[in-house]
């Protein structure tokens, strides 16, 4: 057994997480550190890149207390994915700060793309939709609405790619500008099929290649960390992944059929589809789940849900219903159902299976009677039923029968909220005895960049268990799982195109 140590950098959407991850796949360290969220409108959200920063070296410090940081011989990152990012390739300062996927504001964009006939050429060569969560239309709204920005990223002066970009930028003192397949895949401008950006889809977001990453493996050394600025580390930057292609290697998600759901910010279900992109025309996004040193690529069927955890957020820091987002499932539990009370999160639009950015929250069927408790059960119901929406969809589109769903994220550790998604879906909800998988995922990657695990076989019996729960038996399944779904799936389409007159 050796004993070295892995550094894990987690940068969310909400804060990072640093893990320190041992050869027998181990958290023995971690550290996290909140980043504000800036919201300059109403369907606009942005993060400051230098509080990114600072969050990640805060969060690292506090990892590399109690452990000896020269037992750290790789780095791995997982990243929020679509969120785009520019900064100075010299000082490292952002000219502006970072678009986050949640951000709707190129929804009129998406429009024109669309009535100029791109939308086919994009589905195909990306696997992506036409939506403003994706990194591209980002792009072209700064282009278009930012031109002092804009000519520094022509110019040369300026760099662009998602936050795993930035924070190797920012590692390697600028040295490097990479970024891997699975976050590339994010952005509309890179083929999945080809494995390389797309000279045709940058012209439509008028993007420069040159501003681009280079492309690496999802595993193996892509860099070295400068000790004078990343906490006094100089080791291999061996691992990178989007957080969800990251959570699927945390569960030891490598072969094909292997599915898992996370539930953070948002909720994203994952099936791996093995080494052939399997397209999807109902709401599915194809997308690459791991690039191989060798440049093989594999795929998975996404199905993206925007607003979960960060509805629980909502009720903390917006409706201040609940002091702390674990008080969700003890007021939950004190009602017996939700008295009516619908909620549909769709703070920042619907993703899969509706597609809708101009939709916005709702809550209906409020009485005289309603607490916040009805409120916070609907939350959790509102989850369950979103989930169910995509497990549906995969069954029905994708040909993919669930047996059994493998879950992770902050979220998972709500016991109630478990119990309900296996009512809801019919099949054992397994939870992931370690929640953080996103962060354990890019240990791995990078344990398996630097040879701590000799190949993908050695990490297959890595997960354990915290937690089965089974559907509940009832005499009629439909008393379970079909009243309160037909009402959300109605409350749902009265949520949509609420903001058409944006």
């Amino acid at each position: 057994m050796t004993s070295d140590l892995i550094l894990s950098i987690d940068a969310g959407t909400t804060g990072v997480t640093a893990l320190v991850v041992d050869a027998s796949a181990q958290v023995v360290a971690s550290g996290y550190r909140e980043f504000e969220q800036h919201f300059p409108a109403g369907d606009r959200v942005e993060h400051d890149l230098g509080q990114v920063w600072s969050a990640t070296i805060a969060a690292t410090s506090e990892a590399l207390e109690s452990i000896d940081r020269a037992a750290v011989v790789a780095v791995g990152i997982t990243n929020q994915r679509e969120t785009w990012c520019l900064w100075d390739r010299e000082t490292m300062g952002s000219p502006r700060k970072a678009i986050v996927w949640q951000d709707r504001r190129t929804a009129p964009l998406c429009d024109r793309l669309r009535s100029e006939g791109h939308e086919a050429l994009i589905a195909d060569r990306t696997g992506l939709r036409l939506d403003p969560y994706f990194s591209g239309t980002k792009a072209l709204w700064i282009a278009e609405n930012e031109p002092q920005h804009w000519a520094h990223v022509t110019n040369g002066r300026v760099a662009m790619g998602t936050v795993d970009s930035y924070l190797i930028a920012r590692m390697t003192r600028g040295l490097e500008h990479v970024t891997d397949a699975t976050n590339a895949s994010r952005t509309l401008l890179f083929d999945i099929h080809t494995g390389a950006w797309s000279a045709d889809l940058c012209s439509i977001f008028d993007v420069p290649e040159s501003a681009l990453p280079t492309v690496v493996p999802s595993y193996g050394q892509v860099a070295v960390t400068d000790p004078a600025v990343f906490c006094g580390l100089e080791v291999p930057i061996a691992g990178i992944a989007g957080d969800q292609q990251a959570a699927l290697a945390g569960q030891a998600g490598f072969s094909e059929g292997a599915a898992k759901c996370t539930y953070g910010t948002g909720s994203f279900l994952l099936v791996h589809t093995g080494s052939t992109p399997k397209p999807s025309s109902n709401g599915l996004l194809t997308t690459v789940a791991l690039k191989h040193p060798d440049g093989r690529l594999d795929y998975a069927l996404e199905g993206a849900i925007f607003v979960t955890g960060s509805a629980v957020q909502w009720l903390r820091d917006g409706l201040q219903i609940i002091d702390n987002a674990p008080e969700v499932e003890d007021l939950a539990r004190s009602v017996p159902d939700s008295a009516g009370v619908v909620f549909v999160p769709a703070l920042t639009g619907l993703g899969a299976p509706d597609w809708d950015p101009r939709a916005r929250g709702l809550i209906v069927g409020i009485t005289r009677g309603t607490t916040r408790a009805h409120i916070a059960r609907a939350t959790l119901e509102a989850i369950a039923y979103e989930v169910r929406d995509v497990v549906d969809l995969m069954s029905e589109e994708g040909g993919v029968k669930l047996e059994r769903l493998a879950i992770d994220g902050g979220a998972a550790a709500n016991d109630l909220l478990c119990q309900m998604q296996a009512d809801q879906l019919r099949i054992p909800v397994d939870r992931s005895a370690e929640l953080q998988t996103t962060g354990t995922g890019a240990a791995f990657l990078a344990g398996l960049g630097v040879g701590m695990w000799k190949d993908i076989a050695e990490l297959q019996h890595t997960r354990t268990s915290s937690g089965v729960f089974e559907p509940h038996v009832v005499s009629d399944v439909s008393d379970v799982t079909d009243d309160g779904y037909q009402l959300w799936r109605r409350a749902v389409e009265r949520s949509k195109g609420w903001a058409e007159s944006d």
